[in-house]
């Protein structure tokens, strides 16, 4: 297995933990943190990249799409 697939899952997890603690806490920047975070992990576990990689497509694409 790839290491970035491993560290794609653990982001998924986190990025999972940080969406209910932020539903839980009423702390919607937290919801939206982790809601990235757990996108970014999805790309890591499905694509083996990087999360700088990944990190810097979802930028490109967030500014290519305002």
């Amino acid at each position: 297995m790839n290491k970035n697939i491993l560290k794609g899952k653990w982001n998924e997890m986190k990025g999972e933990t940080k969406k209910k603690w932020g539903k839980l806490t009423d702390d919607k920047k937290m919801v939206i943190s982790g809601h990235k975070e757990k996108l970014v992990g999805a790309q890591q576990t499905k694509y083996g990249y990087s999360k700088d990689r990944v990190e810097k497509e979802y930028r490109l694409f967030l500014e290519k799409h305002k």
